[in-house]
């Protein structure tokens, strides 16, 4: 499942700091606008304490965790949509992934830069939304300037239930209200899907804080918030400074080190999880003495395409799942009570996947 998410923010926000914390990976992380220019893809293991238990029940040869991707893109700028700064390459790069995760500054620092002078959560937002509405209002009216008077005069059904979707989107994005906004339903999101629009991608607010402040909400951060509720947004609090110290650290040191901070789970593995759910996506489990491993699936996916993730031929030549709940395994404590407790079962090609299924798929080709 190819699946990713993007990092985007206006420059000197700490988006490459959060990338590199996030990966491991060293990219350059300056103190200037545009210090990154291409995109850097990494991928990151979804923190998930499932596959810890099943390690120590199976002693299995391997462990596959799930992983995903994330996409840093350059800062951008105001004026992007007409193609100042990096403003075309920043557009196109936010077009290739699935789900937006914004960096957004939230702490004061005069040793760092801020592109716009002053520090200003909900500025920055409404900058980058600005850009993006201007970017998908340019592809709408385009498409729907090609379309003219030609679908009516046609009396093409498709084309005028997608000429009057256009019009409903361009109407609102002239009044800044983004489709994602908007109560679509499935048929109208899968026209609108080829055109790929930037507005209509789900979005997580990342609020960067100073090390003092990560354990109670700034003025800044509490701003954020009530900003994004309005559009049933979720904000990820973090430190990026403290996270990129926290990704040099093995296990047991991070425990401790989030006790000193009085914190229970990291900002960065907090925003993995929250990226993941906001695309709906979901994990099964196959687990033996030769592997455990996680399998990443989309919400609402069957048996048999869950099966496929695998390889093709367990679809093709799918039978039956054999299926057991990760929670009845964990009480039950091993496969073969979970049997005697009859909660071990066998599901067809109509059975929709649950997050936490433990699989052994039987097929034939």
């Amino acid at each position: 499942m190819s699946l990713k998410a993007g990092i985007v923010g206006l420059p000197n926000v700490g988006k490459s700091t959060l990338f590199n914390a996030i990966t491991k990976q060293n990219i350059l992380a300056a103190n200037y606008p545009f210090a990154t220019i291409e995109p850097n893809v990494g991928m990151v293991t979804v923190p998930d304490e499932r596959i810890d238990f099943l390690e120590k029940l199976y002693k299995p040869k391997k462990t596959i965790p799930a992983t995903f991707e994330f996409t840093d893109i350059a800062g951008l700028v105001e004026g992007a949509s007409k193609g100042e700064g990096l403003g075309n390459k920043f557009l196109s790069h936010i077009r290739e992934v699935d789900a937006i995760c914004e960096v957004v500054r939230c702490f004061d620092d005069g040793n760092i830069t801020h592109v716009s002078g002053t520090v200003d959560p909900i500025r920055d937002i409404e900058i980058i939304n600005v850009e993006l509405l201007l970017a998908d209002l340019e592809v709408v009216e385009n498409r729907l300037n090609r379309m003219g008077k030609k679908a009516r005069m046609a009396n093409d059904k498709e084309a005028i239930k997608e000429l009057e979707l256009l019009e409903k989107i361009k109407e609102n994005l002239l009044k800044n209200i983004c489709p994602r906004n908007l109560d679509l339903t499935e048929e109208e999101l899968k026209i609108l899907k080829p055109f790929n629009l930037l507005t209509i991608k789900p979005i997580i607010y990342v609020a960067n804080v100073n090390e003092s402040e990560i354990s109670e909400e700034n003025n800044y951060v509490k701003n954020l918030k009530e900003y994004a509720n309005k559009e049933n947004a979720q904000v990820i609090v973090i430190c990026a400074k403290i996270e990129s110290e926290l990704s040099e650290l093995d296990d047991e040191e991070k425990k401790e080190f989030l006790n000193e901070l009085g914190i229970q789970e990291s900002g960065l593995d907090k925003l993995i999880k929250s990226s993941y759910k906001l695309l709906g996506l979901s994990t099964y489990l196959t687990a033996g003495p030769d592997e455990v491993r996680a399998w990443t699936y989309k919400q609402g996916m069957k048996a048999p395409e869950c099966a496929g993730i695998i390889h093709t031929d367990f679809q093709k030549g799918f039978i039956k799942a054999e299926i057991m709940s990760y929670n009845d395994l964990e009480r039950l404590g091993s496969e073969l009570k979970v049997k005697e407790a009859g909660k071990m079962r066998l599901e067809g090609k109509d059975y929709i996947m649950q997050d936490g299924d433990i699989c052994n798929f039987r097929f034939n080709v």
